[in-house]
């Protein structure tokens, strides 16, 4: 599933490095340690560039397999540093925490939800029901949804609710994801950022066995064999 071509090193070599970058609070400079006691001579900017490239496509792979969600929605945002700035990463999860999708965002507005909601409905279906804070851009954002809806001519709309103890779940999701990135201490890059996160979060539905194939190891799930 990696395309490795031009790179010295195989696929699986690759997927190993960038899974433990992904999956376990180290740096770049502990995993070219870990590497190194395996017998694979890699640098840490080496690794670095396999995650930004790669990412995306593992995270593209796992897309295709992910079950279907629930109908019910959780969605909060979280906060990533980037260039020593705080950024947004919009995270979405069904009833029973499953992941749905996720953004990073530099700003957190109505603009920036409208467009995390329109990312999530066209990957995983229209909702019944979504659960999110007090925050008048979460409300805008669902508000232009269900407009859309208005428009088509659909006779229900997306239930709304604003309770914070049923967002509990989403909040207690975000630690696996600031564990991990705790480690990193920010991102020099929003572009190195958004690669990573997308590693992270594909790292942690695997560990969720949202994936078709649950029960396997994350190479066999989204490596070359079948």
């Amino acid at each position: 599933m990696v395309d490795s071509k031009g790179s010295q090193f195989p696929n699986d070599v690759i997927l190993c490095a960038g899974w433990f970058y992904v999956r376990f609070p180290v740096s770049y400079r502990d995993l070219e340690e870990i590497m190194a006691e395996r017998g694979v001579e890699v640098d840490h900017a080496t690794l670095s560039r396999w995650v930004e490239k790669f990412s995306g496509q593992i995270a593209y792979e796992a897309q295709k397999r992910k079950a279907q969600p629930a109908r019910a929605l959780r969605m909060d945002e979280t906060y990533i540093k980037v260039k020593g700035r705080w950024c947004y990463l919009y995270r979405a999860v069904d009833k029973f925490e499953n992941t749905l999708d996720f953004m990073l965002s530099e700003t957190r507005d109505e603009e920036a939800t409208t467009r995390f909601f329109a990312r999530t409905i066209r990957n995983n279906g229209w909702p019944d029901r979504v659960v999110i804070d007090n925050s008048g851009a979460n409300a805008a954002g669902l508000e232009n949804m269900n407009l859309l809806l208005l428009l088509s001519g659909w006779c229900w709309l997306i239930e709304v609710l604003q309770v914070k103890y049923l967002n509990k779940i989403i909040e207690q999701d975000h630690r696996f994801i600031k564990r991990i990135t705790r480690q990193m201490k920010g991102f020099k890059s929003f572009a190195s950022a958004q690669a990573t996160l997308v590693g992270i979060e594909t790292a942690h539905m695997i560990r969720k066995c949202q994936l078709a194939g649950r029960g396997q190891s994350a190479f066999r799930i989204l490596g070359n064999r079948k």
